[in-house]
């Protein structure tokens, strides 16, 4: 009776929950998503999750919508099909979704590419003009008994636009262009393979043995960090915690452990590589988080994270003298076609913290500028701007003179009025740094709202399938899958009620 009672009253308010979430949704004007796929206990979850700025506090909000069972291979058309029927039930057009933020997984990356809307009605008649006007006849059979389902579905589908998770894209760099560098360079190859198997071989021993573990204790109090093998922040961290120890303790820790112990040379590298991706960890904490970072993020911290480890070059050895460059170089490639798009600059210059003060040359401050003048004539404002400063008052009336001279007050129609594009944009470049400015213009403030609701990372719908580990574990083994959808999506959306979102 309990255990009835208990899924009752689950479904329940699952159903309120998510009723009150489509309300939410439904009076956003932008939001964007993130999705990926996790696989647990041999089963196969796709998960998405939406954001969105609210218009009054000017905060970022979040919810998750989907984390349903994906089964099947993990194909581009089958990933399509679910993200656009996810997306048909909140009601989520690809108007309404600014962007869908992905890993750079291939077949997540062909699905936007394959089922993206039609540009334009040109290439429609385009189409047209090129057809050579012959019938065309299909088996109905075929189509019915699924033999051309597929196909004949592919053009209902449509997907919003896609953008690639940063912090993905960064940890590609560090594994791969920074990684293959250092491995094949004649001045770092032999010394980066001892320095990092030594330190393997380090947190390896002390992780998985007591005795090593006191022995670490003894010589230090704080303890080795055993890195993941799918994020290098964590390997990052696990070099600095191992480089925080003088060399000495770190030998003696080897001679204790039996293990190989460190050269003075080897101990260099590591200090050296830490040093110069310094910047590079600080990067990739930023973008990864949620509560505060939207897509303008994006844009100035590859600009001060290119700036800051070009800057290392000086005082470096022969080890890693060519690294900085190797990193610039790699972020330069990774990110071709998101440093100069339209999408990226105006989610910056929108948010106040930013506006022009991270470019340097004028050129592109002069670009930026006309791309943000030329976003803010396109849209129509409804509501008139509020005035920086408050409008005199007349007079009161106090003579005959006065009564006899009495015209229609200009000066309060023309405050009442909305500002010109070039007063809005000049106004608040000259406004205060903060989120609440862009109250006082509301052209710039709509242009905030949609190109800043993407996330610069997928890392929210990678904290959802962190609560779904602690929900599908081996002794639930009889979890339907339904009933798992609804326990993680309760978990993550707990602040919504039948009063809105609480935080």
């Amino acid at each position: 009776v309990k255990i009835t009672t208990f899924a009752k009253e689950l479904d329940r308010n699952y159903t309120a929950m998510e009723i009150e979430l489509k309300k939410t949704i439904d009076e956003q004007q932008f939001v964007s998503t993130t999705a990926d796929i996790w696989t647990a206990y041999n089963k196969s979850f796709l998960g998405v999750t939406v954001h969105w700025i609210d218009s009054e506090t000017l905060q970022r909000k979040k919810a998750a919508i989907a984390c349903r069972r994906f089964r099947g291979r993990h194909t581009y058309d089958a990933i399509a099909s679910e993200l656009e029927d996810i997306f048909s039930q909140y009601g989520l057009t690809a108007e309404k979704v600014t962007a869908c933020v992905t890993d750079n997984g291939s077949n997540f990356i062909k699905a936007f590419k394959e089922y993206q809307p039609v540009e334009s009605e040109e290439d429609e008649e385009k189409e047209v003009e090129e057809d050579d006007g012959e019938v065309a006849f299909t088996d109905l059979h075929s189509v019915l008994t699924g033999g051309n389902y597929e196909d004949a579905q592919q053009g209902l589908c449509v997907l919003p636009a896609h953008y690639r998770c940063a912090a993905h894209t960064l940890n590609l760099i560090a594994n791969n262009e920074i990684g293959k560098w250092l491995a094949s360079n004649p001045e770092s190859r032999a010394v980066y393979r001892s320095s990092t198997a030594k330190c393997s071989a380090l947190w390896t021993k002390a992780s998985r043995s007591t005795v090593a573990s006191e022995c670490l204790e003894k010589i230090s109090e704080r303890k080795l960090i055993v890195p993941s093998v799918t994020r290098w922040n964590s390997f990052y961290d696990a070099y600095v915690r191992i480089v925080g120890m003088p060399l000495t303790d770190i030998n003696n820790l080897c001679t204790q452990l039996q293990i190989k112990c460190m050269n003075d040379r080897e101990y260099q590298f590591l200090k050296e590589y830490c040093a110069i991706m310094k910047p590079f960890s600080v990067a990739l904490d930023i973008l990864q988080g949620e509560e505060t970072c939207f897509y303008g993020t994006l844009q100035p911290t590859l600009e001060v994270l290119m700036a800051k480890t070009l800057a290392m070059q000086n005082g470096l050895s022969q080890m890693t003298t060519g690294l900085p460059e190797i990193i610039v170089g790699a972020i330069k490639t990774r990110f071709a076609t998101t440093i100069d798009s339209k999408e990226a600059l105006l989610a910056t210059v929108s948010l106040p913290k930013f506006k022009l003060r991270w470019v340097k040359e004028e050129t592109r401050r002069d670009h930026i500028k006309y791309l943000l003048t030329t976003e803010c004539r396109s849209l129509t404002v409804e509501e008139p701007a509020t005035p920086m400063i408050d409008a005199p008052q007349p007079a009161a009336v106090t003579s005959r003179e006065d009564d006899f001279f009495s015209f229609d007050e200009q000066p309060n129609a023309m405050a009442n009025a909305p500002m010109s594009v070039e007063t809005e944009v000049t106004s608040y470049f000259n406004s205060d740094p903060v989120m609440e400015s862009l109250h006082q213009f509301p052209r710039i403030k709509k242009i905030a709202l949609r190109y800043n609701a993407p996330t610069p990372s997928s890392a929210p719908v990678e904290r959802l399938f962190s609560l779904g580990s602690l929900v599908l574990t081996p002794k639930r083994n009889r979890l339907g899958d339904g009933r798992f959808q609804h326990l993680i999506l309760m978990r993550f959306n707990r602040y919504f009620s039948q009063g809105g979102i609480m935080e």
